[in-house]
Protein backbone atom coordinates (compact mmCIF):
# COMPACT_ATOMS: atom_id res chain seq x y z
CA UNK A 1 0.00 0.00 0.00
CA UNK A 2 2.97 2.13 -0.29
CA UNK A 3 1.91 5.43 -1.36
CA UNK A 4 3.33 8.84 -2.46
CA UNK A 5 -0.74 10.38 -1.80
CA UNK A 6 -1.78 9.77 1.30
CA UNK A 7 -4.75 7.08 1.42
CA UNK A 8 -8.04 8.26 1.91
CA UNK A 9 -9.38 7.13 5.35
CA UNK A 10 -12.86 6.81 6.70
CA UNK A 11 -13.94 6.40 10.59
CA UNK A 12 -16.57 3.52 11.05
CA UNK A 13 -17.67 2.94 14.73
CA UNK A 14 -19.98 4.31 17.35
CA UNK A 15 -18.85 7.77 17.15
CA UNK A 16 -18.80 8.64 20.80
CA UNK A 17 -15.52 6.51 21.26
CA UNK A 18 -13.74 8.63 18.32
CA UNK A 19 -12.28 11.10 21.01
CA UNK A 20 -11.16 8.22 23.19
CA UNK A 21 -9.47 6.27 21.01
CA UNK A 22 -7.81 9.27 18.90
CA UNK A 23 -6.65 12.10 21.38
CA UNK A 24 -5.70 15.39 20.05
CA UNK A 25 -2.15 13.87 19.19
CA UNK A 26 -2.72 10.63 18.04
CA UNK A 27 -5.54 12.47 15.63
CA UNK A 28 -3.11 14.89 14.03
CA UNK A 29 -0.46 11.81 13.31
CA UNK A 30 -3.39 10.04 12.13
CA UNK A 31 -4.59 12.72 9.77
CA UNK A 32 -0.63 13.70 8.77
CA UNK A 33 -0.87 10.12 7.20
CA UNK A 34 -4.13 10.08 5.61
CA UNK A 35 -6.77 12.17 4.32
CA UNK A 36 -9.40 11.54 7.07
CA UNK A 37 -12.32 13.89 8.39
CA UNK A 38 -12.81 13.38 11.89
CA UNK A 39 -16.47 14.83 11.74
CA UNK A 40 -17.59 11.98 9.14
CA UNK A 41 -17.58 9.16 11.45
CA UNK A 42 -20.01 5.84 9.74
CA UNK A 43 -22.04 3.87 12.01
CA UNK A 44 -24.51 3.14 9.02
CA UNK A 45 -23.21 2.70 5.96
CA UNK A 46 -25.97 3.59 3.97
CA UNK A 47 -26.25 7.10 4.53
CA UNK A 48 -25.71 9.13 2.02
CA UNK A 49 -23.00 11.00 2.95
CA UNK A 50 -20.71 7.48 4.33
CA UNK A 51 -22.01 5.89 1.28
CA UNK A 52 -19.98 8.33 -0.22
CA UNK A 53 -17.34 8.12 1.75
CA UNK A 54 -17.13 5.03 1.86
CA UNK A 55 -16.98 4.78 -2.18
CA UNK A 56 -13.61 6.99 -1.98
CA UNK A 57 -12.35 4.81 1.22
CA UNK A 58 -8.64 3.10 0.62
CA UNK A 59 -8.73 2.25 4.55
CA UNK A 60 -11.01 1.75 7.76
CA UNK A 61 -10.28 3.25 10.84
CA UNK A 62 -12.70 0.74 12.95
CA UNK A 63 -14.22 0.08 16.18
CA UNK A 64 -16.76 -0.13 18.66
CA UNK A 65 -20.24 0.34 16.63
CA UNK A 66 -18.48 -0.77 13.39
CA UNK A 67 -21.20 -2.09 11.06
CA UNK A 68 -20.33 -5.84 9.73
CA UNK A 69 -18.28 -5.11 6.67
CA UNK A 70 -20.45 -8.16 4.81
CA UNK A 71 -20.67 -8.30 0.73
CA UNK A 72 -23.07 -5.48 0.11
CA UNK A 73 -20.46 -3.27 1.92
CA UNK A 74 -17.44 -4.31 0.42
CA UNK A 75 -19.19 -3.61 -2.78
CA UNK A 76 -19.54 -0.19 -2.13
CA UNK A 77 -16.35 0.13 -1.17
CA UNK A 78 -14.30 -0.74 -4.63
CA UNK A 79 -10.64 1.04 -3.13
CA UNK A 80 -10.49 -0.77 -0.08
CA UNK A 81 -7.24 -1.76 0.58
CA UNK A 82 -7.15 -2.39 4.62
CA UNK A 83 -9.39 -2.08 7.55
CA UNK A 84 -7.67 -0.71 11.18
CA UNK A 85 -9.53 -2.30 13.97
CA UNK A 86 -8.80 -0.12 16.90
CA UNK A 87 -9.88 -2.64 19.70
CA UNK A 88 -10.08 -6.33 20.08
CA UNK A 89 -12.46 -9.08 18.51
CA UNK A 90 -13.09 -9.01 14.86
CA UNK A 91 -15.02 -11.98 14.43
CA UNK A 92 -18.09 -10.07 14.38
CA UNK A 93 -16.71 -7.75 11.69
CA UNK A 94 -15.60 -9.89 8.72
CA UNK A 95 -16.48 -13.04 6.98
CA UNK A 96 -15.56 -14.43 3.72
CA UNK A 97 -16.20 -12.21 1.76
CA UNK A 98 -13.53 -9.65 3.13
CA UNK A 99 -11.29 -12.41 2.81
CA UNK A 100 -12.14 -13.57 -0.75
CA UNK A 101 -11.06 -9.64 -1.38
CA UNK A 102 -7.59 -10.54 0.21
CA UNK A 103 -7.73 -7.28 2.28
CA UNK A 104 -5.80 -6.70 5.06
CA UNK A 105 -6.74 -6.46 8.42
CA UNK A 106 -5.30 -5.96 11.59
CA UNK A 107 -6.46 -5.01 15.03
CA UNK A 108 -5.44 -3.79 18.42
CA UNK A 109 -5.79 -6.89 20.16
CA UNK A 110 -2.51 -7.32 21.86
CA UNK A 111 -3.20 -3.62 23.26
CA UNK A 112 -6.33 -3.94 24.74
CA UNK A 113 -4.86 -7.44 26.57
CA UNK A 114 -3.02 -5.38 28.73
CA UNK A 115 -4.96 -3.96 31.09
CA UNK A 116 -6.93 -7.63 31.29
CA UNK A 117 -3.89 -9.16 32.06
CA UNK A 118 -3.07 -6.34 34.45
CA UNK A 119 -6.46 -6.56 36.41
CA UNK A 120 -6.22 -10.77 36.44
CA UNK A 121 -2.41 -10.34 38.07
CA UNK A 122 -3.86 -7.71 41.04
CA UNK A 123 -7.16 -10.36 41.22
CA UNK A 124 -4.35 -13.22 41.66
CA UNK A 125 -2.24 -11.59 43.92
CA UNK A 126 -5.30 -10.39 46.29
CA UNK A 127 -7.20 -13.63 46.29
CA UNK A 128 -4.05 -15.40 47.18
CA UNK A 129 -4.17 -13.07 49.97
CA UNK A 130 -7.61 -13.69 50.78
CA UNK A 131 -8.09 -10.22 50.51
CA UNK A 132 -11.59 -9.43 49.46
CA UNK A 133 -13.35 -12.14 52.29
CA UNK A 134 -11.33 -10.43 55.07
CA UNK A 135 -12.37 -7.37 54.46
CA UNK A 136 -16.05 -8.19 54.20
CA UNK A 137 -15.12 -9.64 57.77
CA UNK A 138 -13.12 -7.08 58.98
CA UNK A 139 -16.28 -4.41 57.89
CA UNK A 140 -18.95 -6.67 59.85
CA UNK A 141 -16.91 -7.14 62.94
CA UNK A 142 -14.67 -4.49 63.36
CA UNK A 143 -11.87 -6.91 64.85
CA UNK A 144 -8.46 -8.51 63.69
CA UNK A 145 -8.99 -12.29 63.16
CA UNK A 146 -6.93 -14.83 65.41
CA UNK A 147 -3.58 -15.39 63.89
CA UNK A 148 -4.14 -18.93 63.53
CA UNK A 149 -7.02 -17.80 61.19
CA UNK A 150 -4.14 -16.79 58.52
CA UNK A 151 -2.97 -20.39 58.12
CA UNK A 152 -3.88 -21.05 54.45
CA UNK A 153 -3.34 -17.30 53.49
CA UNK A 154 -0.57 -16.44 51.23
CA UNK A 155 1.10 -16.44 47.83
CA UNK A 156 4.29 -18.41 48.33
CA UNK A 157 3.74 -21.56 46.34
CA UNK A 158 -0.05 -20.64 45.28
CA UNK A 159 -1.78 -22.71 43.11
CA UNK A 160 -2.56 -20.89 40.15
CA UNK A 161 -4.11 -22.71 36.86
CA UNK A 162 -4.32 -20.57 33.90
CA UNK A 163 -7.22 -21.64 31.03
CA UNK A 164 -5.89 -20.30 27.93
CA UNK A 165 -2.44 -19.27 26.07
CA UNK A 166 -4.57 -16.47 24.54
CA UNK A 167 -2.93 -12.87 24.46
CA UNK A 168 -4.27 -12.26 27.52
CA UNK A 169 -3.28 -15.70 29.18
CA UNK A 170 0.48 -15.21 27.65
CA UNK A 171 0.53 -11.29 29.42
CA UNK A 172 -0.34 -12.66 32.69
CA UNK A 173 1.99 -15.74 32.62
CA UNK A 174 5.12 -13.00 32.31
CA UNK A 175 3.75 -10.95 34.92
CA UNK A 176 3.27 -13.64 37.11
CA UNK A 177 6.94 -14.57 36.52
CA UNK A 178 8.45 -12.64 39.62
CA UNK A 179 6.78 -14.22 42.14
CA UNK A 180 6.80 -17.69 43.48
CA UNK A 181 3.48 -19.01 42.65
CA UNK A 182 3.10 -22.78 41.06
CA UNK A 183 1.81 -22.18 37.66
CA UNK A 184 0.06 -24.69 35.57
CA UNK A 185 -1.33 -23.87 31.90
CA UNK A 186 -4.20 -26.04 29.97
CA UNK A 187 -4.52 -24.84 26.00
CA UNK A 188 -4.86 -27.63 23.71
CA UNK A 189 -2.55 -25.60 21.30
CA UNK A 190 0.34 -25.17 23.28
CA UNK A 191 2.58 -28.10 23.75
CA UNK A 192 4.80 -28.92 26.51
CA UNK A 193 8.14 -26.96 25.48
CA UNK A 194 6.03 -24.04 24.64
CA UNK A 195 3.99 -24.03 28.25
CA UNK A 196 7.98 -24.36 29.84
CA UNK A 197 8.74 -21.27 27.82
CA UNK A 198 5.91 -19.57 29.08
CA UNK A 199 6.68 -20.65 32.49
CA UNK A 200 3.71 -22.54 33.76
CA UNK A 201 3.60 -26.57 33.93
CA UNK A 202 0.77 -28.06 30.96
CA UNK A 203 -2.29 -29.80 32.58
CA UNK A 204 -5.10 -31.47 31.06
CA UNK A 205 -8.08 -29.67 32.03
CA UNK A 206 -9.51 -31.55 34.91
CA UNK A 207 -6.31 -31.75 36.41
CA UNK A 208 -5.71 -28.07 36.61
CA UNK A 209 -9.13 -27.73 38.42
CA UNK A 210 -8.56 -31.00 40.91
CA UNK A 211 -4.79 -28.95 41.68
CA UNK A 212 -5.43 -25.09 41.71
CA UNK A 213 -5.91 -22.91 44.40
CA UNK A 214 -6.52 -19.85 41.90
CA UNK A 215 -8.16 -20.78 38.37
CA UNK A 216 -7.92 -18.41 35.79
CA UNK A 217 -10.01 -18.04 32.25
CA UNK A 218 -8.51 -16.78 29.66
CA UNK A 219 -9.64 -18.89 26.97
CA UNK A 220 -11.77 -17.72 23.63
CA UNK A 221 -15.34 -17.51 23.38
CA UNK A 222 -16.42 -20.51 20.40
CA UNK A 223 -18.57 -23.24 19.96
CA UNK A 224 -16.25 -25.35 21.41
CA UNK A 225 -15.41 -23.67 24.66
CA UNK A 226 -19.13 -22.40 25.79
CA UNK A 227 -19.82 -23.89 29.17
CA UNK A 228 -16.35 -26.10 29.14
CA UNK A 229 -16.33 -25.29 32.99
CA UNK A 230 -19.53 -27.45 33.50
CA UNK A 231 -21.24 -28.44 37.25
CA UNK A 232 -19.13 -31.71 36.84
CA UNK A 233 -15.91 -29.59 35.92
CA UNK A 234 -16.69 -27.01 38.92
CA UNK A 235 -16.87 -29.37 40.97
CA UNK A 236 -13.46 -30.42 40.41
CA UNK A 237 -11.79 -26.61 41.94
CA UNK A 238 -10.74 -27.56 45.68
CA UNK A 239 -13.17 -26.30 48.45
CA UNK A 240 -12.21 -23.26 49.16
CA UNK A 241 -10.87 -22.12 45.41
CA UNK A 242 -11.45 -18.94 43.26
CA UNK A 243 -12.35 -18.88 39.93
CA UNK A 244 -11.55 -15.75 38.27
CA UNK A 245 -13.09 -15.06 34.85
CA UNK A 246 -12.29 -11.88 33.16
CA UNK A 247 -12.65 -13.72 28.83
CA UNK A 248 -16.29 -14.13 28.79
CA UNK A 249 -19.21 -15.44 30.86
CA UNK A 250 -20.19 -18.11 28.36
CA UNK A 251 -17.32 -20.07 29.09
CA UNK A 252 -18.85 -21.35 32.38
CA UNK A 253 -22.26 -22.45 33.59
CA UNK A 254 -23.20 -19.91 35.54
CA UNK A 255 -26.24 -21.45 37.04
CA UNK A 256 -23.77 -24.04 38.33
CA UNK A 257 -21.30 -21.27 39.55
CA UNK A 258 -24.18 -19.90 41.19
CA UNK A 259 -24.75 -22.70 43.72
CA UNK A 260 -21.53 -23.73 44.19
CA UNK A 261 -21.00 -19.52 45.66
CA UNK A 262 -24.05 -19.00 47.80
CA UNK A 263 -23.39 -22.65 49.41
CA UNK A 264 -20.23 -21.09 50.06
CA UNK A 265 -17.82 -23.47 48.31
CA UNK A 266 -16.08 -21.30 46.04
CA UNK A 267 -15.48 -17.79 45.27
CA UNK A 268 -14.90 -15.94 42.66
CA UNK A 269 -13.87 -12.86 40.92
CA UNK A 270 -16.26 -11.88 37.65
CA UNK A 271 -15.45 -9.53 35.39
CA UNK A 272 -17.97 -11.10 32.80
CA UNK A 273 -20.86 -13.04 33.77
CA UNK A 274 -23.95 -14.85 31.59
CA UNK A 275 -26.23 -13.21 30.82
CA UNK A 276 -24.43 -9.64 31.44
CA UNK A 277 -25.38 -8.06 33.45
CA UNK A 278 -26.80 -10.23 35.59
CA UNK A 279 -30.60 -9.43 36.89
CA UNK A 280 -31.15 -7.45 39.12
CA UNK A 281 -31.83 -10.63 41.64
CA UNK A 282 -28.80 -12.05 41.17
CA UNK A 283 -27.39 -13.39 44.85
CA UNK A 284 -24.01 -12.68 43.47
CA UNK A 285 -24.58 -9.24 43.66
CA UNK A 286 -24.56 -9.49 46.96
CA UNK A 287 -22.35 -12.86 47.82
CA UNK A 288 -19.75 -11.91 50.62
CA UNK A 289 -17.49 -14.36 48.17
CA UNK A 290 -17.88 -12.84 45.26
CA UNK A 291 -16.08 -10.02 43.83
CA UNK A 292 -18.11 -8.85 40.70
CA UNK A 293 -17.16 -5.99 38.28
CA UNK A 294 -18.54 -4.43 35.37
CA UNK A 295 -16.72 -5.43 32.56
CA UNK A 296 -13.74 -2.90 33.05
CA UNK A 297 -10.91 -5.26 32.52
CA UNK A 298 -10.60 -4.37 28.96
CA UNK A 299 -9.39 -0.87 27.79
CA UNK A 300 -11.27 2.14 29.59
CA UNK A 301 -10.52 5.65 30.22
CA UNK A 302 -7.32 6.82 28.99
CA UNK A 303 -6.03 3.39 28.17
CA UNK A 304 -7.95 3.41 25.27
CA UNK A 305 -5.57 5.94 23.36
CA UNK A 306 -3.03 2.97 23.43
CA UNK A 307 -5.61 1.25 20.63
CA UNK A 308 -5.66 4.12 19.30
CA UNK A 309 -1.67 4.43 18.87
CA UNK A 310 -1.86 0.86 17.47
CA UNK A 311 -4.04 1.52 14.64
CA UNK A 312 -2.05 4.81 14.13
CA UNK A 313 1.51 2.93 14.09
CA UNK A 314 -0.24 0.26 11.77
CA UNK A 315 -1.53 3.04 9.31
CA UNK A 316 2.58 4.25 9.15
CA UNK A 317 3.66 1.10 8.31
CA UNK A 318 1.04 0.51 5.53
CA UNK A 319 2.06 3.92 3.82
CA UNK A 320 5.51 3.05 4.18
CA UNK A 321 5.10 -0.19 2.27
CA UNK A 322 5.68 -2.57 5.72
CA UNK A 323 3.13 -4.99 6.92
CA UNK A 324 1.07 -4.59 9.97
CA UNK A 325 2.65 -5.50 12.94
CA UNK A 326 -0.49 -6.92 14.33
CA UNK A 327 -2.54 -8.56 11.28
CA UNK A 328 -5.57 -10.75 11.70
CA UNK A 329 -5.67 -13.95 9.19
CA UNK A 330 -8.42 -15.95 8.36
CA UNK A 331 -7.05 -19.02 10.20
CA UNK A 332 -6.59 -17.87 13.63
CA UNK A 333 -10.52 -16.70 13.82
CA UNK A 334 -11.92 -19.86 14.53
CA UNK A 335 -9.46 -20.54 17.49
CA UNK A 336 -9.72 -16.88 19.02
CA UNK A 337 -12.05 -14.48 20.56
Amino acid sequence: MHTSVPPFALFAMNPVHLPELFPPPLLTRLQQLARVDPTLVAQDFSDPATAEALGRAEVLVTGWGCPHLGAEVLAAAPRLRAVLHAGGSVRHLVGEPFWERGLTLSSAVRANALPVAEYTLAAILLAGKDAFALRERFRAEHVYPAATEYATVGNLGRRVGLIGASRVGRRVLELLRPFELSVSLHDPYVDAAEAAELGAVPLGLDELLRTSDIVSVHAPDTPQTQHMLSRERLALIPDGGVLINTSRGALVDHTALTEELVNGRLSAILDVTDPEPLPADSPLYRLPNVFLTPHIAGSLGNELARLGGTVVTELERLTTGLPPAHPVHRAELAISA
